[in-house]
């Protein structure tokens, strides 16, 4: 059997991850992306254990570990500071055998990228739709420089997937959270910082130090989609601007450059199947989901993993990419439900909705330890199955 070749459509993480996981394969890898630089705007990226197990089987895990900080903390607060719930990241790195870490997604991206082959990445081309081809013919994708031919082809173009939506015309895409957000990498404050969320009345505002000095914040609130702000930051502060410090330290130290603001969107009705013919969803694109658990970018680590490990032998990839769908599926399902539920908890802007999340919150600090992190422990503990490496592969 001769060499197969992927094209992967969208060099963002789910498809670099998916584009290298394939060529520690033996796969021929070609990646298309349509922005002229693989590298995402600027912001942090929280990486869960069982993204650091993708990572691990993807070759990369001792770099990423060299680029980012672990947590030093991790726990709820409400808005006066008062700890509702901590948990000590020395268990947690004990109970599912590895840290939560924190980096920027910038170096995230050049990591997965900088391990292909210097000729996989065509930048500047986009993928306009795709023959999904069958178990005799070959997959075809029409792209801004042409007709493309291959054995497999990745869907990672993201939450606005337009292969997505010529794949699954019926299905109704991407739907509001109910919830925007704001993010931004500062320069830490003098003391440092403690890792950790504080829900308040209909927002949530997040602080995660990172390395070089510098923190990610983010916060959220609840907006209907498409609003508008004059100013970005001065709306911030004028939500988040009483908080307990840091808060509004770290928030007025952004500039329109650094802070960056998204709508929410979900999968809210998940896809019925992650594949057509030879082509397979991945990351956003396969199952957009509320950043809630921190979980988006974890999940299109597994999913890379997983692929590369379906389609591992022979070269039926009509048949093996069922095995895909049926692994991920479900568990990307459960994750959407789980994200979404708890965005919708936090975005309550009820006084009593909000009493009852700090109660609740405070009710799960106050239980032994593998019970607090069941939930948590049904999503970090995934184990990555095993990806062999094809001798002579660069970066195995």
């Amino acid at each position: 059997m001769g060499t197969r070749h992927a094209l992967v459509a969208g060099g963002g993480i789910s498809g670099l991850a998916t584009a290298l996981a394939l060529h520690r394969q033996g796969w021929a890898v070609t990646v298309a992306e349509r922005s002229v630089s693989p590298a995402p705007v600027g912001s942090g990226i929280a990486l869960a254990p069982n993204a650091l197990r993708a990572l691990d089987a993807l070759g990369v895990v001792d770099e990423v570990h060299a680029w980012s900080v672990r947590l030093d903390s991790m726990g709820i607060r409400n808005p006066d500071g008062r700890w509702l719930l901590r948990l000590d990241p020395a268990r947690i790195r004990r109970r599912f055998g590895a840290p939560f870490v924190v980096m920027q997604r910038v170096d995230l991206v050049r990591i997965l990228a900088d391990r292909l082959p210097p000729d996989s990445l065509s930048l500047g081309t986009t993928v306009h739709d795709i023959a999904v081809g069958g178990p005799d013919t070959p997959a075809r994708a029409a792209t801004s420089r042409g007709e493309l031919e291959a054995d497999l082809v990745v869907v990672a173009d993201g939450l606005r997937s337009a292969v997505r939506s010529r794949l699954f015309p019926a299905h109704q895409g991407p739907a509001h959270a109910g919830f925007t957000v704001w993010r931004a990498v500062v320069p830490a404050l003098e003391g440092g910082v403690s890792a950790g969320e504080t829900w308040g009345s209909g927002g949530v505002v997040g602080v995660l130090p990172m390395p070089d000095g510098e923190v990610y914040c983010y916060a959220t609130a609840a907006v209907p989609p498409g609003t508008l702000f004059v100013d970005e930051r001065a709306e911030t502060l004028r939500r988040f601007g009483d908080w307990h410090t840091p808060i509004p330290e770290l928030l007025a130290a952004a500039t329109p450059r650094t802070l960056l603001r998204n709508d929410i969107f979900h999968l809210n009705r998940p896809l019925s199947v992650l594949h057509r013919g030879r082509a397979v969803l991945v990351g956003d694109a396969a199952h957009p989901m509320t950043p809630s658990l921190g979980q988006g970018a974890c999940q299109a680590l597994e999913d890379a993993v997983v692929l590369a490990h379906a389609v591992r032998e022979g070269s039926d990839v009509v048949r093996t990419v069922h095995g895909y769908t049926a692994d991920r599926l479900e568990r990307t399902s459960t994750v959407i439900r789980r994200s979404a539920r708890l965005g919708r908890l936090v975005h309550r802007e009820s006084r009593a909705a909000t009493r009852a999340r700090w109660a609740a919150a405070a009710l799960v600090g106050r239980l032994p330890f593998d019970v607090a992190t069941r939930q948590l422990g049904a999503i970090a503990a995934w184990e990555a199955p095993p990806l062999g490496v094809a001798r002579g592969i660069r970066g195995g």
